[in-house]
């Protein structure tokens, strides 16, 4: 039986929910049109919300200049992803309201340049907090990020776990989060509306181990990668259920479309980007049930000959202070910083023009 419109069914018959991975206003309005009820934004994702709107965006950085006569390009840069994002959390904000803040938010990204700063973070966290109502901030879930994500939640921030890509990084993140919940509960604060969420990055972990595949030079079926992020989401949902976690988990970093059809049914997110959304809407398939439904064994006991693979699936495979050097963290780490030196150059190509 074929669906002319697979995410909307999704959402209509099940726990699972639609966000949409971006900021863009012509997106997200479409996206909302197939069910999506949360959006994020980050310097990548702000960068591309200001190209697209190219004339808009230069005259707001002018003014902005004016306003802030000794602020730096950074400075400048992030006030603009404050504005994009504020923008794109007014869409949401039905969403917010129908589900009394567990959905309807936008995901704002914390400074990947704070990376090793649990007190900045938290203070970063905090404020994009007061900037709308229904903010949740990400926080990445390196050594110092697990940190920060327990004390910011305690303050009331709702938390999206970012640069998270394996089992033990999930889990440590959403027992931080949960230690954060249980320090609020003991103290009478509320907690019912704030709707955590603990990502993981499923392709970013295949691309890691896609890299090691041939770094290694190993030979085994090449399609068997393209469950290892599945695998791990998987194994993730059945331990945050058995531990009684609160936060949902969040699937993102699309590379195929097992990383939609194999969550189906789970109380969790999907958040593909807006391409890979308009993919699965017009994909035709009837999106059944499918989060318990077990990763093929041969697949699993061949993914498991690769020892990255052991660290990303197994519930102690790594400590926290492993997951800095994990590969998938430092890789997606320097894009993010990346991405905030060109918001940094774009800001200082508009005030500064080459002669």
């Amino acid at each position: 039986m074929s669906h002319s419109r697979p995410l909307n069914t999704m959402v209509e018959n099940g726990p699972t929910v639609l966000w949409n991975d971006s900021a863009n206003p012509e997106e997200l309005k479409e996206s909302i049109s197939y069910g999506a009820v949360g959006a994020t934004c980050n310097p990548v994702i702000a960068l591309a919300c200001i190209k697209a709107d190219l004339p808009r965006w230069s005259a707001r950085i002018r003014e902005l200049a004016q306003e802030m006569p000794t602020a730096g390009e950074s400075e400048i840069g992030w006030k603009v992803v404050e504005e994009v994002s504020i923008d794109a959390a007014e869409l949401l904000m039905p969403a917010f309201e129908k589900y009394k803040g567990v959905n309807g938010r936008l995901s704002m990204q914390t400074d990947p340049r704070l990376h090793r700063d649990a007190d900045a973070l938290v203070q970063q966290a905090v404020h994009f907090d007061s900037l709308m109502p229904n903010t949740i901030v990400k926080i990445p879930a390196t050594s110092t990020g697990i940190v920060a994500i327990e004390e910011a939640t305690y303050r009331g921030v709702c938390i999206n776990v970012t640069v998270s890509f394996t089992v033990p990084q999930a889990v440590a993140a959403g027992e931080a989060i949960e230690r954060g919940l249980k320090r609020r509960e003991a103290e009478g604060l509320p907690v019912d509306e704030m709707g955590p969420v603990v990502t993981i990055m499923c392709g970013r972990l295949d691309d890691w181990l896609k890299k090691v595949y041939e770094k290694e030079k190993l030979c085994f079926d090449p399609g068997y990668l393209e469950w290892a992020g599945v695998a791990a989401f998987k194994e993730a949902y059945r331990i945050f259920g058995e531990r009684g976690l609160r936060a949902r988990l969040l699937s993102a970093a699309y590379r195929n479309a097992l990383q939609w059809t194999e969550f189906v049914g789970g109380e969790v997110v999907i958040s593909p980007p807006f391409a890979w959304q308009q993919r699965f809407q017009g994909s035709g398939i009837d999106p059944e049930p499918r989060i318990d439904v077990p990763v093929d064994a041969q697949v699993l006991e061949t993914l498991k000959t690769m020892p990255e693979f052991r660290k990303a699936y197994a519930v102690d495979g790594m400590t926290p202070e492993e997951f800095d050097d994990f590969g998938a963290t430092r890789t997606t780490l320097r894009q993010f910083l990346q991405a905030d030196a060109d918001l940094d150059a774009l800001v200082r190509d508009i005030l500064v023009p080459a002669p």
